[in-house]
């Protein structure tokens, strides 16, 4: 139990870290879909899709290798040292060629000039940080870990605030103030990318101690076993990334060029009220891996991993149910101008296939242990190609509905890929009764509120009632326990 309280307790402030962070920045989306065009939205929502791909191949594996190895090898100030040089010098090879290229890069991709040299730098200075980040939670330091990445997001949130909202403002006001020497007319994307610019150096600039402790030792042999673990987990990362982001990309092409901008914002927006659910997931993620790996020479670990994953489909099952009555709310709060509620529709199927993701990273423990990580890229790469198919298939005739479905379908395959293929190679006696019981009955309770029920509240929160009793009903054993813990 008390291997569960620490993960709990890590989870939480883990989940802080990222709850805070995405919380102030969905305070920009109802900024940006005020000032910018949806056209204009949907090019930034683009840029930054091609970004994640670009700091998955600079991340190359190495953040998941160094926790294996850093719980696995004796010397570990050899490990640090070796994954911070490697990405160190892996991030200047790309920071130099790519500003060299920078003309063709931009000519190719059809993105300016100016925004393909900021994203740059953004992509080099958030490298630079992943080993000291990586460091920071295998030393279990998630207190710091959240300050740093809150610290982050509230520059970037107040210094977008300043540049697209008072800034002009202010200049409109007092022309000849000093504020009018750094504002530019229409350059609300440029400021964009320079609030993350600097909220970036910031951070970098607080784990910079990491690069001025260590020896710059430099273990080719570690090395090597490191790239081997970690490279098939950049071919997942790659194909991840078209899951999760190639779908705005492509909407952007297949769509005709007179709606596709707008139709990529609209559906951007509203995307992001799958908020709840990638937080959950993500929060847990952060907590999970380190201790899946801290526990992996346990004799009673498969019985641990199979009841994390139950209460992990319990907890994001009522997420899911609660999200989707309120999906109507919260698209109010988040998302105010009404002219992209258009695209609501996609929002269960988005929030679900969040959760399948969160469910496959659970049941994907088993390749990692094993050290047979290229069995992760394999599955991912078939996540890829679904999602590549449905979305060339289904856009041109559903346009971002199709995407949405693409996503619950990929992440749905690798889910179930995941746990037969596990059932073989890593046994883990998972309660399958259980787990497909909650995550059915809030499907079907998600089904009929949203799609029978919609806006009516008295039946939505009756059903969330009657699934808590549900819950209540067969975990009671547990819960009691807990609280008669928390009495003593």
């Amino acid at each position: 139990m008390a291997g569960y309280k620490n993960l709990f307790k890590q989870t939480a402030i883990y989940g802080l870290a990222t709850v805070l962070p995405r919380m102030f920045s969905f305070l920009l989306v109802p900024l940006y879909t005020k000032l910018l065009p949806k056209a204009e939205y949907g090019q930034v929502t683009v840029i930054f899709a091609y970004m994640i791909f670009f700091n998955v191949i600079l991340a190359y594996g190495m953040e998941t290798s160094f926790f294996r190895f850093y719980n696995k090898e004796s010397d570990k100030k050899n490990v640090v040292e070796t994954a911070l040089i490697s990405v160190f010098w892996s991030t200047i090879i790309f920071l130099a060629s790519t500003l060299i290229f920078k003309n063709y890069l931009s000519e190719i991709s059809g993105i300016n000039i100016n925004y393909i040299t900021y994203s740059i730098w953004i992509l080099a200075l958030d490298a630079f940080v992943i080993i000291p980040f990586s460091k920071l939670r295998a030393n279990q330091k998630p207190i710091f870990y959240a300050i740093v990445k809150i610290g982050n997001v509230v520059v970037n949130l107040l210094l977008n605030l300043f540049f697209l909202f008072f800034l002009p403002k202010i200049v409109a006001s007092n022309p000849d103030c000093f504020c009018e020497t750094i504002y530019v007319e229409n350059f609300q994307i440029g400021y964009i990318f320079i609030s993350n610019i600097v909220a970036s150096f910031i951070t970098l600039a607080l784990l910079s101690p990491d690069y001025f402790k260590v020896n710059w030792h430099f273990d080719f042999q570690l090395w090597k076993k490191m790239m081997r673990y970690g490279l098939p987990i950049l071919v997942a990362g790659i194909a991840f990334a078209i899951n999760e982001q190639f779908d705005k990309i492509l909407l952007g092409k297949l769509l005709p060029p007179n709606i596709a901008d707008a139709q990529v914002g609209v559906y951007s927006a509203c995307y992001k009220l799958g908020l709840f659910m990638v937080l959950y997931r993500t929060a847990y993620t952060l907590g999970i891996e380190p201790f899946f790996f801290s526990h992996a020479a346990n004799e009673n670990a498969p019985q641990t991993y199979a009841k994390v994953t139950k209460y992990f489909v319990i907890f994001g099952s009522f997420i899911l149910l609660v999200v989707i009555v309120f999906a109507d709310i919260f698209k109010r709060i988040m998302i105010p101008n009404s002219t992209y509620w258009e695209a609501m529709k996609v929002v269960p199927l988005i929030i679900l296939a969040n959760f399948f993701l969160g469910i496959y990273t659970n049941l994907s423990v088993w390749y990692k242990l094993i050290d047979k990580t290229y069995i992760g890229a394999y599955i991912s790469i078939i996540g890829a190609i679904i999602t590549l198919l449905l979305n060339f298939w289904l856009i041109p005739v559903l346009g971002y509905y199709g995407s949405a479905i693409a996503t619950i379908a990929a992440y749905g395959s690798m889910m179930f890929i995941s746990y037969y293929l596990g059932k073989k190679q890593y046994p883990i006696p998972y309660e399958i009764n259980a787990i497909s019981a909650y995550l059915g009955i809030s499907i079907v309770f998600s089904v009929i509120s949203f799609y029978f029920f919609r806006e009516n509240y008295f039946v939505g929160i009756g059903l969330i009632f009657v699934f808590l009793l549900y819950i209540y009903n067969n975990e009671k054993t547990l819960l009691l326990q807990i609280i008669k813990r928390k009495k003593k």
